[in-house]
């Protein structure tokens, strides 16, 4: 059914709108990004080195243009077209009395250490600035000038050539032929594909139920550029009710990009499955879409440097990444596997080629990480390019906990005497001083985990210090042995630049380990912590630099709880879409005379044995049992194996790979008959899809309450402090989401029919059913007489 009609067009009636900034013919590129595709030889080397932070990079910035006379211009915006091209940047800074144009670059350590390919793209860059602005301002002659600016010295080294107008222009020109071609195919691209969008039609008959609305919404959301929190249940097809209507969006909104961005490795591949099916019924639909994966899955030599002097597919990546990219980009759909064979044919790495394909996806799908971590590859490109994207973030109820831990940092002590132990004599001292500070602070704790309101100056000093010494050693010293110091070093850096931002939001935590009568011991075993608890700050910037954010979820009650710690934009627009399944699809029992509590748990173990034995017994099938530990599952496992040995079951482990995932699941077939026991929480309480006899009910003995800890209670007295919802914040409201993601195994269509145990006298309390779906009927069960 083809999505057309006010419900899609509420906004604008023509979907021919063209981009009023420059004429449609035009392809928009940055000097960058043109001096990156056209200037770029060599080998890849992605070893650490010293480079500056960007706040430093920014302060020496402000250095070098202080220096300047009041004369001096700053910051000129440029531009310029050839052919279709429209080039566009921003140079440093024009002295207009000696008629120089400079370039700022800032660097550790020595110059000439710094790589030659490095260099030519810098006097690539600093040559089209050149000629942009003889053609602006009528020069026949201009000087050039490279600054490299010494962080650590302050000093300057100044490289200047003179160059003529008729000389630059022909470098201009160079540049842009090398990449005109690469723009026209583009050009061409864009014009098929959203000519393409425009007729593209659902790929099923009609909706789900509850499947319209959200497209609706999603349409509305991106027309509207702003953004939706939807809350709708499992197995209305989220996936594809939220990706057709923002691809149908694409044109009159004129996006660049849709990001759809996961949690887990199961979203990642919904969404690709989504897209292959909306791309299998529009044979012609030139859509691009790029699948990101983790570098340690793409990886083809583990353990080996991302340098082409050890790595024969880093040695001469970008001589030969041209013609894998055009080969790519003849295919459109670039999966994982799609990447690696054409990486492998071209002889080049499948991560970064990767990396580099996402910059000219029309889709891309990845994990959250890629556009909301500090370091975040697709917000980066997103601001510096000036991208219109639309953000989907899958099952985002998990998005406040990966930002946590994205905008945390820790310093294990263990880690720490690694380093002291293999670092080289140049950083003896700067690791003794924080050695020094460390043991002060911790020494005067006399608990093992305490809460601190402000920062230890003098360790932060300490670690600032290590960190100039290690920049500086790097920078001069020949590669090897470093790795016995480089993992400190990083988490002090993060470590630093997280300290910088602290505040109300943000706990910064003492731990210490060992015998309670040795202080000694204690100190040896500490870790300190700085944990933001809510990371509205660090998220905010990243959704205002969408055009759009659609986030979407089976639990996301309360919008409050979500809009409050993700720090979403004024205007979010909420929705909550009605379950389209019948309560007699679920048979919901609650068993009010088992505690799950952890002071009971030994005691629930039987009770519990017996009800899964009583229900698997009248009704033979396959059925998953979650519970708040592996320490829980195991116990109540090993009773179930030992008194009804006839029930098959298996058991997820700690820290399976994805393949014992798959293969856990795989377990449940059709018409199959066992037991599946889980933790609450993880990799099979979401995300996961077991339609009709291949899962038939699910036993779910836990509340879903993160434990009761020293920093849990912390986290709760903190969001008391900020929203005066402590409890609900950091207790219930995450723990009842992950009962209502369990729960949504059960019931994935239309047809499917189960059987659901809530296991815990407090799912009958009025605030904790008022969280609960609204479609189910829960009614209270006895336990079996044989308990």
């Amino acid at each position: 059914m083809q999505l057309t009609g006010s419900m899609f067009m509420s906004h604008a009636q023509s979907v021919d709108v063209l981009d009023t900034r420059h004429p449609a013919s035009k392809f928009k590129v940055a000097v960058r990004v043109l001096c990156e595709f056209t200037a770029k030889r060599g080998d890849l080397d992605m070893r650490f080195t010293p480079a500056p932070s960007a706040e430093e990079g920014l302060a020496g910035h402000r250095v070098i243009a202080s220096r300047r006379g009041a004369h001096y211009l700053k910051e000129l915006t440029l531009a310029g077209d050839y052919g279709l091209l429209h080039i566009r940047g921003r140079a440093d800074g024009y002295d207009p009395y000696l008629n120089q144009l400079e370039e700022f670059k800032t660097y550790r350590g020595e110059l000439n250490r710094m790589p030659a390919n490095h260099r030519t793209s810098h006097w690539a860059q600093l040559r089209i600035y050149g000629w942009l602005l003889c053609q602006q301002r009528g020069l026949r002659n201009i000087r050039l000038a490279l600054v490299y600016f010494n962080i650590a010295s302050a000093e300057e080294t100044v490289l200047v050539e003179e160059q003529s107008a008729h000389a630059l222009e022909q470098h201009f020109i160079e540049h842009c032929q090398r990449f005109v071609n690469w723009a026209e195919s583009e050009s061409s691209h864009r014009q098929a594909r959203d000519c393409a969008l425009s007729t593209l039609r659902f790929p099923y008959a009609q909706f789900q139920g509850g499947q319209r609305e959200l497209a609706e919404a999603v349409y509305r959301a991106v027309r509207g550029g702003h953004c939706l929190l939807a809350q709708a249940p499992t197995g209305i097809g989220k996936t594809i009710g939220t990706i057709f209507p923002a691809l149908k969006a694409m044109k009159p909104e004129r996006l660049d990009k849709i990001f759809f961005l996961v949690a887990k490795t199961s979203g990642r591949r919904l969404a690709l499955d989504a897209l292959r099916r909306l791309k299998g019924k529009a044979a012609a639909l030139p859509l691009r879409v790029v699948e990101l994966v983790a570098r340690k899955k793409a990886c083809e030599y583990p353990g080996t440097a991302c340098d082409g002097s050890v790595c024969p597919l880093a040695r001469g990546f970008y001589d030969r990444l041209a013609g894998a990219r055009a080969a790519a980009m003849r295919l459109e759909f670039l999966d994982q596997p799609t990447v690696r064979r054409l990486a492998l044919a071209h002889a080049i790495c499948p991560y970064y080629f990767g990396q580099e394909l996402a910059r000219w996806g029309d889709v891309v799908v990845g994990d959250y990480n890629y556009y909301f971590d500090r370091s975040a590859m697709l917000y980066g490109w997103t601001v510096a390019d000036e991208w219109r994207v639309c953000v989907q973030v899958d099952e985002a109820h998990n998005l406040i906990e990966r930002a946590r831990k994205m905008y945390s940092a820790t310093l294990e002590r263990s880690v720490f005497d690694e380093a002291r132990r293999n670092a080289p004599v140049a950083l003896k001292k700067s690791l003794t001083a924080v050695n020094r500070a460390w043991n002060r602070i911790v020494k005067k704790q006399s608990t093992a985990y305490c809460v601190y309101d402000r920062l230890p100056a003098l360790l932060l000093c300490a670690l600032q210090e290590f960190i100039t010494r290690v920049a500086d050693y790097l920078s001069v010293a020949s590669s090897g042995g470093e790795d016995n110091f480089q993992q400190f070093f990083f988490e002090a850096v993060r470590f630093c630049r997280l300290a910088a931002e602290f505040d109300s939001a943000t706990l910064f935590e003492i731990t210490k380990a060992g015998g309670a009568d040795s202080a000694h011991t204690r100190t040896l075993h500490s870790t300190l912590c700085l944990r933001y608890v809510v990371p509205r700050r660090f998220l905010a910037p990243r959704f205002a630099a969408a055009h759009a954010t659609v986030l979407f979820s089976a639990t996301l009650t309360p919008h409050d709880f979500f809009i409050d710690v993700l720090g979403l934009q004024k205007g979010t627009v909420r929705l909550d879409v009605g379950s389209p399944f019948c309560p007699d699809q679920l048979t919901v029992k609650l068993v009010r005379s088992i505690s799950t509590r952890y002071r009971d748990r030994d005691q629930s173990l039987a009770p519990i044995v017996e009800l899964i034995a009583h229900q698997y017994t009248g009704q033979p099938g396959n059925y998953l049992a979650f519970f708040s530990s592996f320490e829980y599952l195991n116990g109540v496992a090993a009773l179930i194996e030992a008194r009804h040995p006839a029930i098959p079951i298996w058991k997820q482990a700690r820290d399976m790979e994805e393949h014992e995932r798959e293969c856990f699941l795989g377990r449940f077939v059709a018409e199959g008959r066992a037991v599946g026991f889980a933790v609450l929480g993880g990799a099979f309480a979401e995300g996961i899809d077991l339609p009709g006899s291949r899962l038939i009910g699910a036993f779910i003995a836990t509340l879903g309450l993160p434990p009761s800890s020293a920093a849990n209670e912390q986290t709760q007295r903190r969001m008391s402090a900020i929203f005066g919802s402590g409890f609900e914040y950091t207790y219930l409201y995450p723990g009842i989401q992950k009962v209502v993601q369990a729960a949504g195994r059960v019931i994935r269509g239309p047809s499917d029919r189960g059987v659901l145990y809530l296991i815990d006298d407090r799912f009958g309390r009025a605030d904790i059913r008022r969280l609960l779906p609204a479609w189910w009927q829960i009614s209270q069960t006895a336990l079996p007489s044989c308990s």
